[in-house]
């Protein structure tokens, strides 16, 4: 059957502009509000906004790079089930390039979130002068450049590309993408895993885990899956996609979810074995840090409900298959996502746990200027690939 048979019988109704227009439009007042909060959040108390912001800016900027990852993995992988999956990803991915300039508040901020080697501290250390060559202002910077710049162009290429096949239905440019995503997704492990150190790791530059990168990714890829979940059942619940998105590929998705869930319980525990098992004392202090004066709470909601909770709940078919049942385990992963994010780095900051209006300042600033850039990349686009090579097999699509 060929794909422009398929389409012809897909029973899609129009992504029309005035639907893309009112997504748009709620994405700019979120935005408007976040940052409206941010200033007050700011004047308030701007020490405590600072590492506020830091937390809200890595949960909006995980997010695209795991979407991102995940059009990488389906172009190397040839996968057909994930063409209509693919679009929603390359929606949230194409704000990566809007990630950059929500880093430039963190360059003001740099001095105070990592004041330990940024400072002259550092030069009366003797384990930070040995760090020196790394850890300092100007690489620092360097190095956070380079990484937006590989995103910001990876995720551009592809989604341009993506589109631009809508139109043509050249089946060449899926192979240019195909090869393309091999040496990308090489750059995104190893620029993902360096941003990992750079921003969250070095804010202890006495403590060092090897697999800390690892663990970054998994929480950045499955809290993409439970974004990829909510479009994707609100683009099925409009109706807009048609036979391109069944039951089965919200299924798939489901099953991703719980995949992943599972994969960052493992590097979790995998870092934290090892470092219990070895214990040495520059290691155990992260953990250590992480159960006194409070913060064994947050640990132990860290562990029920980003791992137990939706790998109990999503460990059955029809919670898969349960549009409001996936919907509500994608919410709570991504809410545990943001504690995950605020576990690693509030602790460096505050001896006690203490959320307030302030954190939500700074995680809803970066959140909205991503939804807006994320909107944007919707309104230029159809809700599916129209043209992929791949969409007529993709239809059939079935989980035994």
């Amino acid at each position: 059957m060929s794909a422009s048979a398929t389409l012809e019988n897909i029973g899609a109704k129009p992504f029309t502009d005035d639907k893309k227009k009112a997504v748009t439009r709620l994405a700019f007042v979120l935005a408007a509000v976040g940052l409206a909060l941010g200033a007050a959040a700011y004047g308030a108390d701007h020490e405590r906004f600072a590492w506020s912001y830091l937390v809200g800016f890595l949960w909006a900027t995980t997010i695209p790079l795991g979407a991102l990852f995940f059009v990488l993995i389906q172009h190397l992988t040839r996968a057909s089930w994930s063409v209509a999956a693919r679009r929603p990803m390359e929606w949230l991915a194409s704000a990566l390039p809007a990630t950059a300039l929500l880093f430039l508040p963190l360059v003001a901020f740099s001095h105070d979130l990592y004041h330990h080697w940024m400072s002259e501290e550092a030069h009366h250390d003797e384990m930070l002068k040995g760090k020196l060559g790394y850890l300092n202002p100007q690489f620092f910077y360097i190095r956070a450049g380079i990484y937006f710049v590989i995103w910001s162009l990876v995720a551009t290429f592809f989604a341009r590309t993506s589109r631009a096949q809508d139109t043509s239905g050249d089946v060449s440019l899926s192979r240019r993408m195909q090869k393309a995503s091999a040496p990308s997704i090489l750059l995104f492990g190893l620029s993902l895993t360096f941003a990992a150190f750079d921003w969250i790791m070095s804010l202890d530059p006495h403590w060092y885990s090897t697999i800390f990168g690892l663990y970054v990714f998994a929480g950045s890829a499955v809290s993409s899956l439970a974004a990829l979940a909510l479009i994707t059942v609100r683009l099925r619940g409009a109706g807009v996609l048609g036979k391109a998105s069944t039951i089965e590929h919200q299924h798939d998705i489901g099953k991703l979810m719980f995949g992943f869930t599972v994969f960052w319980a493992y590097i979790g525990f995998s870092q934290f074995i090892l470092i219990w098992y070895a214990n040495l004392p520059e290691e155990t202090v992260y953990y250590r840090e992480r159960w006194l004066h409070g913060w064994n709470a947050v640990s132990l909601t860290l562990f029920f409900g980003h791992f137990v909770v939706p790998f109990l709940g999503l460990m059955s078919r029809h919670a898969k298959r349960n549009a409001k049942v996936l919907s509500l385990f994608a919410v709570v992963i991504l809410a545990m996502h943001y504690v995950d994010l605020y576990w690693m780095v509030m602790p460096n900051h505050a001896e006690h746990p203490d959320f307030s209006w302030v954190d939500l300042a700074g995680l809803l600033a970066p959140a909205g200027v991503v939804a807006v850039a994320a909107a944007l990349a919707m309104s230029k686009s159809a809700a599916y690939p129209l043209k992929d090579p791949r969409l007529a097999e993709s239809l059939h699509a079935e989980n035994l």
